[in-house]
C-alpha cells in the first residue's frame, strides 16, 4: 500500500529564515482581526447604541412594537426601573422590560393626532 507520510515529510517547509514567517503571520492575524472588527463588531456596537438611545427617549403615550411583535401603548414609564407598563388592549396592561421594545411606531400621543386630523378635515 501507499504511505503518505514520507510524501508529507518531503513537502514540509525547511527550517530557516523563521523571522520573516513569524512577522507575516502577525500581520495576517492583525489584518483578519481588523476586517472582523470593521465588518462585525463596529456595526453591532452602533446598533446597540441606537437601541439604547431609542429606549431612553420613550415616554408615556408612545405606540411601540415589542420584539415578540405585540403592539401597544406605553401606560407608565419608570426612569429608575428596568420595566414599564404597556397597554395592549382596552384595560389589558402588561409589564414589559424596556430592552424588549423593538420599534417606536408613533411617538405622538393620540389626542395630538386626533386634533391634527380634525384641523386637516376642516380645511
Amino acid at each position: 500500500m501507499f504511505s503518505l507520510i514520507p510524501d508529507l515529510y518531503a513537502m514540509s517547509p525547511q527550517s530557516g529564515g523563521g523571522g520573516t514567517g513569524m512577522m507575516g503571520q502577525i500581520i495576517l492575524f492583525g489584518s483578519i482581526f481588523l476586517i472582523f472588527f470593521l465588518l462585525v463588531i463596529r456595526p453591532q456596537q452602533k446598533k446597540v447604541k441606537k437601541h439604547q438611545q431609542m429606549i431612553t427617549e420613550l415616554k408615556k403615550g408612545d405606540q411601540i412594537v415589542t420584539s415578540s411583535g405585540i403592539y401597544g401603548k406605553i401606560n407608565k414609564y419608570f426612569d429608575d426601573k428596568d420595566y414599564m407598563l404597556v397597554e395592549i388592549a382596552d384595560k389589558t396592561i402588561i409589564k414589559l422590560q424596556k430592552s424588549q421594545v423593538a420599534n417606536v411606531v408613533q411617538s405622538k400621543p393620540v389626542k395630538e393626532i386626533e386634533t391634527e386630523n380634525n384641523t386637516s378635515e376642516t380645511k
